[in-house]
């Protein structure tokens, strides 16, 4: 099983029942608990991600709205609660010394490569910072997202996008059941998990809570992606105070065990991708590349082919030998126009300040 303290970077999901009372509200001691859990991780030297549900939930107790109700109901509920969800980290983390930031994202961020480069570049300076972000989906725009409930999938896939190697689901149960353990008493908790099969998945059933809308279901399929992406990931009780360090002294839960790391998975994805163009290096880049280095505009002689930032490239040694694979960080018109470059020139050239790396070495395979 994995340890926290041992995590380089955490993703935590917080739901919208642990989090909000439909009777009086923010949970603000709990919450306190929880920030006083990511102080201890932050000093153990854990990077912490937070991905949280609950500005629906805060939005309708404002707005006095029943649970339910039509769509545009909920994405205005989002549009008043996410405000509050936001500052009630912010007071929660401060005293800790821990600056906050909010990160609004849908699923279709992690799909589109373009918005999937923009969000992992966000959430990388903001960790170097020292920054907790905040996660929530941005239901004022979402539409499917709302309706299913997706906030288990999402917090998987800022896991995959942050390369975190832990993921906590922090959930009204206190793990993976055979059955339903609210509905069925001879239900039995898996401590691990080591392979999703369909057995497994055909345990899976719907939550029971009144304001999480995530059942068991969404949780595999967080925990599929995850796994698959080298990330391990817990489904953990929620509801006591303090819930990621009893997590850590051995409190009930099932662990699902990655498959491989977040960078070998990583490579893997990149590498099976088909180039849209081609760059060309001189010597100097391709001994830096060799090295571990990224790829600077300054070290290409010559940009082939049409693609978009984010999409894949085929990167050439000086006499056409295909050394590996990236992402491009610019659109082929772009490293046309930067090519041979050194990183102070490229705003005079394009009018704007752009990225050091053409290819930085983490969206790369040799």
């Amino acid at each position: 099983m994995a340890s926290l303290t041992s995590a380089k970077r955490l993703v935590v999901k917080v739901g919208s029942a642990l989090l909000v009372d439909r009777a009086t509200g923010l949970r603000e001691g709990w919450l306190r608990a929880l920030a006083e859990d990511v102080a201890w991780l932050r000093s153990s030297g854990v990077q912490v991600i937070l991905v949280s549900s609950g500005s629906i939930a805060l939005g309708r107790l404002v707005l006095g709205l029943a649970p339910g109700g039509p769509l545009e109901q909920s994405q205005a509920s989002a549009a008043v609660g996410q405000i509050r969800l936001a500052r009630a980290y912010e007071e929660a983390l401060a005293p800790h010394g821990i600056v906050t930031g909010q990160v609004l994202v849908t699923l279709e961020d992690s799909t589109d490569r373009r918005r999937y480069l923009n969000s992992r570049a966000t959430m990388e300076t903001m960790l170097s910072l020292g920054v907790v972000p905040i996660v929530n989906e941005n239901d004022t725009v979402a539409t499917d997202e709302i309706r299913y409930g997706d906030n288990d999938r999402l917090a998987a896939q800022v896991a995959v996008t942050a390369g975190a190697d832990v993921l906590v689901l922090l959930s009204d149960v206190d793990g993976f059941y055979s059955g339903n353990p609210h509905l069925d008493p001879t239900a039995r908790r898996f401590a691990t998990v080591e392979r999703l099969t369909p057995e497994i998945e055909a345990m899976a059933g719907e939550g029971v809570s009144g304001l999480s809308k995530g059942g068991m279901v969404t949780k595999l399929m967080a925990a599929r992606v995850a796994t698959e992406a080298g990330c391990a990931m817990a489904i953990a009780l929620g509801s006591p105070r303090n819930p990621l360090r009893l997590l850590e002294d051995g409190a009930n839960a099932t662990w699902f065990l990655a498959t491989t790391d977040p960078q070998a998975a990583r490579k893997r994805w990149i590498a099976a991708m088909k180039p849209k163009g081609e760059l060309t290096l001189d010597a100097g880049a391709a001994r830096a590349l060799a090295q571990g280095r990224s790829l600077l505009p300054a070290g290409v002689t010559a940009v082939a082919g049409r693609f978009g930032r984010g999409e894949p490239v085929a990167i050439l040694a000086p006499d056409g030998a295909r050394l590996g694979l990236g992402l491009t960080r610019y659109t082929a018109e772009e490293a046309r126009l930067i090519k041979g470059l050194r990183s102070g020139d490229i705003e005079g050239r394009l009018g704007y300040k752009g990225r050091a790396a053409l290819v930085h070495r983490d969206d790369m395979v040799l």
